[in-house]
């Protein structure tokens, strides 16, 4: 009798999974980085400057040294001197920490006072005094503001682009569409603070951490504090949202480093709300200008984008916002231009979907204009500039199927019932319109390091330095594997977020999880290899690693990118001035989706930030102080439930071999697009167009003025 061969097994990839750590984290057994108790813990509590340009004249350190439990006062009398150079991505001077008696601006670490309990903690670093010697401040952007001026080359700027002949291409367009937008400073509230535990543990120096990448981050503490590598670990094994917040700025671990460095003993500092607006980055305000020149059925002859943004005087940081711009459509000539204005303000930092989500507010909206002028509708619009190559930089495209999701979302939107003139729907008081923007983000690999273990009771653990900042990148990750080792996700246990582990990518970049699958699926090769010649696996199991980065540096240069079209509709009380988004929906192409039960969840929490971006945020600082007025979760509004309607969120085939994983990141494209949808879907419901965001009460009275 024959044994019937065994059905085949279900791939676990593209079939939808709970998160491996849902439970945990409902029930609270999860821990994050602020909840994990350490034997004579102390805690820090940062204190923060109130003049937003100056030298510190004073600080009364005494008296707050003699209050109970207070164990130290570290500032720059007296701190620990950091090795200058250090940074994530280059050296990056928010991290030279209490080092000399600057203040660059409001809100800037100027001590930390370290106590038995967070509550002694804080109660000091209220006492303390601090005189400053206050010098004048200049917090105010403006496109024309007299400093402006480019960007400093680095490997993170984006070049200028002077392509073809822009001049002679405008003034041989039928028509030209020449545009001011803006978008105002916003800021990323993680739904957990910033908060680290250090302390010296066999030698070594231990950090728990909320971040983005442990291995990074243990890089950069090794060469401000000039130690070798491996006398530094870093573990952050959930985390509460980040954002970009948790990649590049690290006050809270340098702190809590420098503290236990100097008592002998585990020190935790955890940042609170209103710290986290002033010293974990935000998104810049900008000022961009786009012109438009085609002919007079709307093919683009010229494409112009120039873009300022606020830096700060700390460390420059440009708004990529002309991305978009270098991607999306076919133009004869391109002039793409990025410049800051050095102000005395909190350095900006990488914001979901850095430079495509202010650039594709502009650059659509310019779009939609345009569509109105020629009278095309704007879908067909986009259909008719869609490239053959990378429009900049000629190179193929990985794949790129931004007319599908466009075909596709007009069909499930039911576009084609749309009137196009503006202004004549009505329901009741309401005024209704529809919009549609393009998306696009980036969709880049990093070179990571993973390790797989066959164990000896027949499953497996990988080790990679990933991490996993509620995306469901653990979970994901535990599907790759267990197709690439052929087995149940049961049979695979995955432990992250341990720079022990190795290099790895972090998260961000919409980078993560495409880097570290690539590396576990070239492990699980190398390891499959080991055990074709193994009988039985021994106790402590046997390994296997991958390094990508040669295989990285062989890959042929493409454009790799994911796609996106947002549509929304909006009903708008001309009246009040009240703007309610009553539907949106996204179709998107980004490569293989891993997991759609959680990619759905990032593609549709992206979309919802970008209705808050749209409608609601929107950082208001005082020119007299230098500060924000609204740097707090009660004057910096963000969308809440009920200003979320249905939100839809899909994608369309999009087969990309260019990364062997056929991932496309998905974590940042949900947000890019989404504010000028709504934008363009206000203009179509009152015919009044709002060039500058958020489109509040007030501007929509004010017929779309600033």
């Amino acid at each position: 009798m024959t044994t019937p061969a065994a059905p085949p097994r279900t791939s676990a990839t593209g079939t939808p999974h709970t998160r491996r750590e849902g439970r945990a984290k409902v029930t609270g057994e999860a821990r994050y980085a602020a909840d994990i108790p350490f034997a004579e813990l102390a805690h820090g509590w940062l204190v923060t400057s109130t003049v937003a340009r100056g030298r510190i004249r004073s600080i009364d350190a005494d008296a707050v040294l003699a209050m109970p439990g207070v164990l130290a006062v570290l500032h720059h009398g007296n701190a620990l001197r950091l090795t200058p150079g250090a940074g994530v991505m280059g050296p990056d001077a928010n991290l030279q920490l209490l080092q000399d008696d600057r203040v660059p601006h409001v809100g800037w670490p100027v001590a930390l006072v370290v106590a038995e309990t967070q509550e002694q903690a804080r109660e000091g670093a209220d006492a303390l005094v601090i005189t400053y010697d206050e010098e004048p401040h200049d917090t105010a952007f403006r496109a024309d503001h007299p400093g402006l001026r480019p960007t400093t080359p680095s490997p993170l700027a984006m070049p200028d682009v002077d392509q073809g002949d822009p001049d002679a291409e405008l003034a041989a367009s039928a028509v030209v569409v020449d545009r001011e937008y803006t978008t105002p400073e916003e800021f990323h509230n993680a739904m957990e603070p910033h908060a680290a535990m250090a302390r010296w543990e066999n030698g070594r120096l231990e950090v728990v951490d909320s971040n983005q990448g442990s291995y990074a981050v243990a890089q950069v503490l090794a060469k401000l504090f000039s130690l070798d590598a491996d006398k530094v670990r870093v573990r952050s094994e959930h985390v509460g949202g980040g954002f970009g917040s948790k990649g590049l700025r690290l006050p809270h671990a340098v702190l809590a480093a420098m503290a236990t460095t100097v008592l002998h003993r585990p020190v935790r500092v955890v940042l609170t709300r209103r710290q986290m607006f002033s010293l974990v980055g935000h998104r810049p305000a900008t000022a961009q200008r786009v012109r438009l020149g085609a002919d007079a059925d709307g093919r683009l002859r010229v494409l112009e984008h120039e873009t300022a943004s606020a830096t700060s005087t700390v460390h420059e940081y440009a708004e990529q916002s002309t991305r978009h711009s270098r991607i999306l459509y076919a133009a004869d000539a391109f002039r793409l231009r990025t410049r800051v204005v050095p102000l005395d303000v909190p350095t900006p930092s990488f914001m979901r979907a850095p430079g495509w989500t202010p650039g594709s507010f502009a650059v659509e909206s310019a779009m939609d204009e345009l569509a109105a002028e020629v009278g095309v509708d704007p879908i067909a619009l986009r259909i008719r500039n869609e490239p053959e190559v990378g429009p900049v930089s000629g190179l193929p495209f990985s794949s790129r199927n931004l007319v599908g999701c466009l075909e596709e979302g007009a069909r499930r939107f039911g576009w084609a019932d749309r009137d196009p003139r503006p202004g004549v729907r009505r329901d009741g008081r309401w005024l209704l319109g529809t919009g549609v923007a393009s998306s696009a983000h980036s969709a880049g690999v990093g070179a990571s390091t993973a390790a797989i273990t066959a164990e000896a009771d027949g499953t497996f653990t990988v080790r990679v330095t990933a991490a996993d900042i509620g995306t469901g990148a653990r979970t994901a990750l535990s599907q790759i594997a267990a197709d690439a080792l052929d087995v149940s996700p049961g049979s695979v246990r995955i432990r992250i977020a341990d720079s022990d582990f190795g290099p790895a990518w972090l998260a961000g970049g919409s980078m993560g999880t495409a880097s570290w699958a690539w590396a576990i699926t070239e492990a699980a090769v190398a390891l499959r290899k080991k055990l074709a010649d193994v009988i039985d696996v021994p106790p402590e199991g046997i390994t296997a690693g991958a390094d990508t980065t040669e295989l990285l540096g062989a890959r042929e240069q493409r454009e790799s990118h994911g796609y996106g079209a947002q549509f929304a509709e909006v009903a708008v009380d001309p009246l009040s001035g009240e703007v309610r988004v009553r539907r949106m929906l996204g179709i998107f192409a980004v490569g293989r989706v891993v997991n759609p039960l959680t990619a759905r969840s990032q593609l549709v929490g992206g979309m919802t930030w970008g209705l808050s971006m749209a409608l609601h945020e929107e950082g208001a600082r005082d020119d007299v102080s230098g500060g924000l007025a609204n740097g707090d979760l009660a004057g910096y509004h963000v969308a809440a439930n009920a200003d979320v309607p249905v939100i839809e969120a899909d994608w369309v085939e999009d087969h990309d071999t260019y990364n062997p994983s056929g991932i496309k990141g998905l974590g940042e494209i949900g947000i890019v697009g989404g504010a000028a949808a709504i934008a363009n879907a206000v203009w179509h419901a009152t015919g009044v167009r709002h060039r500058h965001l958020p489109i509040s009460l007030d501007r929509v009275l004010n017929g779309g003025r600033r």
